[in-house]
């Protein structure tokens, strides 16, 4: 028993000596925190690297559909990952999917996914859809109905991956010791920042990377409630062919 104590308490000590506490904040140009920035850390210097991370993102993760935004604007999931679309407005969407940045423009195998969802009546559940993100990369997240809608789901190559705090920090917990390289990726900084090398001990380790924009406050959702007897709410709808349904599942590899 004692020998058994005396190695548990050698391996925790061998584990805390060998990984650190990495913090990175994200600033934008002025120098102020940014939120909802997805931070990426590549232990060992490149995509595919050795260790492995915590279980830092949810595996099946719900993106509402709630007063014309996508709630939460930008999801993080690793490849593999089922998203699931909920409509929560009284009003249809018509939930589009695409590659965004420079996957986009260089028209890349990343096929999209419409999504059509009637809109929720009262005193019925919401309706959903469900699809599979297979391949890296960002998606682009719009609404055919609803122009401003916007929104992006971020399909990591590096199971170390977070988006920021309202601090604009993102902290990582046990990274491997050694080299390492940092990504930075924002919804409106439309050229990619460049990795940062990093060096991680035992111990916290800080750093920060600054964007070269200053990102605009998300605006604020409309007041009031759906407008009634307008089965598409607000700027147009559906006016016949049935809806997708609770529990419909879409395929998608992109």
């Amino acid at each position: 028993m004692k020998n058994t104590i005396i190695f548990v308490a050698a391996s925790a000590l061998w584990l805390s000596a060998s990984a650190g506490n990495v913090q990175i904040q994200v600033l934008d140009r002025d120098g102020k925190p940014v939120p909802e920035a997805v931070v990426v850390v590549y232990p060992g210097g490149a995509a595919g690297a050795t260790g492995t991370p915590p279980s830092l993102l949810q595996a099946n993760p719900t993106i509402e559909q709630e007063r014309m935004r996508f709630v939460p604007a930008v999801t993080v999931v690793e490849p593999g990952a089922t998203v699931r679309f909920t409509n929560q407005d009284r009003w249809d969407h018509h939930v589009r999917g695409a590659a965004a940045g420079l996957a986009a423009a260089a028209g890349t195998a990343n096929t999209g996914f419409e999504l059509r969802l009637a809109g929720k009546a009262d005193g019925k559940p919401a309706n959903s859809a469900e699809v599979k993100l297979d391949t890296p990369g960002v998606v682009l997240l719009s609404c055919h109905l609803h122009g401003s809608m916007r929104g992006h789901v971020f399909v990591t190559d590096s199971g170390w991956t977070l988006k920021t705090d309202a601090d604009g920090i993102a902290r990582f917990p046990g990274v491997p010791d050694g080299p390492a390289q940092v990504r930075v990726w924002h919804a409106e900084q439309l050229i990619d920042l460049p990795r940062k090398a990093l060096n991680v001990v035992p111990g916290p380790v800080l750093d920060t990377v600054q964007l070269s924009v200053v990102p605009r406050v998300r605006r604020a959702p409309p007041a009031g409630p759906a407008p009634s007897g307008t089965p598409g709410g607000p700027m147009g709808g559906y006016s016949q062919g049935p809806a997708a349904g609770a529990g419909e599942r879409v395929a998608h590899r992109h």
